[in-house]
């Protein structure tokens, strides 16, 4: 029996990181996988790279494997040293693997048994879904539209489109995730096809901002509205409510609506920055009054800064 090099086959070093063999793993699979590979001997090599992540990806059976040392050369004759044992259980479908594994890691059931076909769960997927903030506050159903290499009737590879209905649940956040069970990329063998990882993008609003579930505002107010408060409209995504302005506000100041942000188990609020808006002197009437203004009100909003500095 020929030793395995698990991390020449990987090609990584006996000190990667995990994420180095995930990432490793992805491409090789990717590189052999049966169905779009032109490689010789495609199906072996993927086999091959199956085996090795399946023991570097598990922490028990690479401390295992690990503990042979680093004598070993890939090819070279092997036998498992008289004290071997490793009582973990194997993968569910072991005997797909070589005889190599099979004498470190068992069989998960009677040694040599008949190796069945290889099996392998397809590659999860990952794309973005941009969603307006209209739809994640109500929730509706999008229609995408997904492209995926598949083998033909010659085992070419082509490129098809598929359609799917995704349902965006109301509440959605910006970045949070929605997976599509069984939407990958199909497995090899009549292995589980994996999953598709929605990531949601929420796409930017003219008048409302999004912190979390949290929906920000900015109200412009007239200042005689300030000044003297008032009662006026504001827009919400749940649709326009009575806001009560208190007397002598000023800009920046900001008012809280309980529970008009995002839906969710805890409802996200809305807040809302006052912003007073002063009316343009357009006629010489107007200028009168701000006049007016000036000398019944006379005032210096900078002064606190003027003593400072």
């Amino acid at each position: 029996m020929k030793f395995r090099d698990y991390y020449e086959v990987m090609g990584v070093p006996r000190n990667a990181s995990d994420d180095d063999i995930k990432r490793a793993y992805r491409r090789l699979a990717r590189k052999y996988h049966p169905d779009v590979s032109k490689e010789a001997e495609a199906e072996d090599r993927f086999k091959e790279v199956g085996e090795a992540y399946e023991v570097l990806r598990d922490p028990e059976k690479r401390a295992a494997y690990d503990a042979l040392g680093s004598r070993w050369k890939e090819g070279q004759e092997f036998r498992p040293p008289p004290e071997w044992e490793f009582n973990s259980a194997g993968p569910d479908d072991a005997s797909a693997f070589s005889e190599f594994f099979e004498s470190l890691f068992g069989a998960g059931g009677t040694r040599g048994a008949r190796r069945s076909a290889f099996r392998s769960r397809g590659f999860d997927r990952q794309a973005q879904i941009d969603v307006s903030l209209e739809e994640a506050f109500a929730g509706t159903t999008r229609s995408i539209a997904l492209d995926q290499v598949e083998a033909d009737a010659n085992g070419r590879p082509v490129r098809k489109t598929r359609q799917l209905n995704v349902k965006i649940p109301a509440g959605v956040t910006d970045g949070q995730q929605i997976r599509l069970t069984g939407q990958g990329e199909p497995g090899v063998g009549g292995g589980q096809s994996g999953d598709l990882f929605l990531k949601v993008r929420l796409m930017p609003h003219r008048y409302f901002r999004i912190d979390g579930r949290d929906v920000s505002l900015d109200l412009p107010l007239t200042p005689w509205e300030a000044a003297l408060g008032a009662t006026v409209r504001v827009p919400t995504l749940g649709g326009k409510v009575d806001l009560r302005i208190p007397k002598g506000s000023q800009s920046g100041q900001q008012l809280r609506l309980k529970g008009k942000g995002l839906p969710g188990a805890t409802p996200g609020d809305q807040l809302v920055t006052l912003q007073v808006v002063a009316p343009p002197a357009t006629t010489p009437a107007h200028e009168d009054l701000y006049r007016q203004m000036a000398d019944a009100m006379s005032m210096n909003p900078r002064a606190a800064m003027e003593e400072s500095l």
